[in-house]
């Protein structure tokens, strides 16, 4: 996969340049799109979650209702788009909940594996570059190695969560900015008490490096 640099600064949108549109399927936060947002990018945050009969509008996020396997963007967006992000469901394949995978069966597996390629199939026709996440677990075994893995404290967030990335199109991967785990990591993640809200609090993307990849890819595409 190609890969491109950039040492300068972002700034506003410069639609001239590249398009001023930024999709994020499976996103209910809308974190990973934030920066992007910001900087004045028209982000879209697509998830069966949002309102199914009104879009919310955060500054410029929109909240939309939609299900990846049949959601079309509006022509606009469409034709403006400038990169893409993908988080399919890793409720049924993450390693975290390996202990239940014979229980399951193949039935919610084969379900997961839909979520993921239905993501895939948005990337591929984008053509923009393209980041889809997802923690260690069975989308390796079917969908293929990732492209990179990354730990949130290897962007200076205070916990562990190894998390995979499937890419292409030319997104840019940031560089690691803290190379030694701190002693005083926790595993935030792992010990999360049950609630009705764990398996979207256990989803959210980490700040830190939601920021690392707006400043690594906006002048890349």
């Amino acid at each position: 996969m190609d890969r491109g640099t950039s040492g300068e600064q972002p700034g506003v949108v410069d639609e001239a340049m590249n398009g001023n549109h930024v999709v994020s399927l499976c996103d209910k936060t809308g974190n990973m799109v934030k920066p992007w947002a910001e900087a004045g990018f028209t982000c879209w945050c697509v998830d069966v979650q949002h309102s199914i009969r009104k879009m919310k509008v955060d500054g410029n996020i929109r909240f939309v209702w939609g299900d990846i396997r049949t959601w079309v963007p509006p022509v606009e967006v469409r034709r403006n788009l400038r990169i893409l992000f993908a988080f399919p469901p890793c409720t049924h394949v993450a390693v975290s909940g390996a202990r239940d995978f014979r229980t399951k069966n193949t039935a919610l597996l084969r379900d997961s594996l839909e979520m993921f390629s239905a993501c895939e199939h948005a990337a591929n026709w984008s053509g923009v570059p393209y980041m889809i996440e997802n923690p260690v677990g069975k989308f390796s075994d079917h969908m293929g190695k990732p492209d990179h893995t990354f730990q949130p404290w290897e962007y200076g967030e205070n916990y562990t969560k190894l998390t995979c990335l499937w890419t292409g199109n030319g997104f840019v991967m940031p560089v690691k900015t803290v190379l030694k785990k701190p002693d005083n990591v926790q595993q935030l993640i792992w010990k999360m008490p049950p609630s009705k809200e764990r398996q979207d609090l256990r989803s959210v993307t980490p700040v830190k490096f939601a920021k690392a990849v707006f400043l690594s890819n906006l002048l890349a595409a």
